[in-house]
């Protein structure tokens, strides 16, 4: 497995993935739920509206899946693999003849001691064998990642590094259950790998993808949000980010908010912002400490420009934060 990790990270260009690599650090799993489900005959499920992140594969069998209310079902067959990013109500089915009925009631009533949910339709169509999972990440980086993905992702037996995903599923089945110890720690390691090989796969599948990590490939810009990743001490402007990369200002600020979605200023003072929350949730630096690695003259600078993001001072949202842990 890790050798088809290194291939697949390896595909990219060092410069696109520094910046992709300081978000997905950021990245941390709140919570994890796993199932597996075996279906014979016909069937159809609906789910209900959703937080952040579910994907499956399909490990034995064939199945149709549809975000509720828009396009046609996409077929999956034996080693595919799939993530819903956007939220949406969803349905699945062996066939589409059939009205979906309520899946997590169903899940509910029929989900074995062994955590399977075991389902028995009637007619003759083939069994089919899922292993799916849920993740709910901490906001801080989520939005920048989920709002640029397509809701729906579907990765072919055939593309690269998919297999590796379906060893993946079978270890966080296992982990889920509450009979492991250690298994909360295990379950959010293995989430975040799960999200992170998905990006590399999805990625290296993609010509064009869209929003933020489309400007990740874009060698000017790219270039320029991974020079802000790597120093976001650095007084950078606009004049010194366009000079870094060799073009003109007006040029540089227009395509740079295109392609993110936010000037670049803006965007430095975000990230900023992302690492401030982070360390002072994870961290123990101080706020001068903390200041100082992002650009901040001063404790009291930061303070101010902290309060002006989220509403509450750097002190406060630290002690909310370890009050709800």
């Amino acid at each position: 497995m890790l050798a088809i990790i290194k291939t697949a990270y390896f595909l990219f260009d060092r410069t696109f993935m520094d910046a992709l690599s300081d978000v997905l650090s950021m990245l941390r799993v709140s919570s994890a739920l796993s199932s597996r489900f075996e279906g014979c005959g016909a069937w159809a499920f609906r789910f209900p509206a959703y937080r952040h992140v579910k994907f499956g594969g399909v490990l034995e069998g064939r199945f149709f899946l549809w975000i509720e209310g828009s396009g046609e079902p996409l077929a999956l067959q034996e080693g595919d693999f799939y993530m819903l990013t956007d939220g949406q109500p969803f349905c699945s089915a062996s066939v589409l003849d059939r009205q979906p009925i309520d899946g997590p009631a169903t899940y509910r009533s029929i989900r074995g001691s062994d955590g399977v949910v075991r389902y028995q339709g009637d007619g003759q169509e083939e069994h089919v064998c899922l292993a799916s999972g849920r993740f709910t990440f901490e906001n801080d980086v989520t939005d920048l990642l989920l709002r640029h993905l397509p809701p729906l992702i579907h990765l072919r037996a055939a593309d690269l590094g998919t297999h590796a995903l379906s060893s993946v599923l079978d270890l966080l089945k296992w982990e889920t259950s509450d009979l492991h110890a250690g298994a909360d720690v295990a379950r959010s390691s293995l989430a975040a790998f799960v999200l992170v090989h998905v990006l590399r796969v999805y990625l290296a599948s993609t010509r064009q993808p869209e929003g933020w990590l489309r400007a990740l490939a874009d060698p000017k810009i790219g270039s320029a949000l991974s020079m802000i990743h790597a120093k976001p001490c650095e007084r950078w402007t606009v004049e010194s980010l366009a000079s870094a990369v060799g073009m003109s200002r007006t040029a540089f600020a227009q395509r740079f908010r295109r392609q993110v979605g936010s000037a670049p200023v803006e965007y430095l003072a975000q990230w900023r912002m992302t690492i401030a929350r982070s360390a002072l949730k994870h961290s123990e630096e101080s706020l001068t400490e903390i200041a100082e690695r992002i650009g901040y003259l001063s404790d009291t600078a930061f303070s101010i420009a902290f309060k002006r993001c989220t509403g509450l001072s750097p002190g406060r949202f630290r002690a909310d934060c370890r009050a709800g842990s």
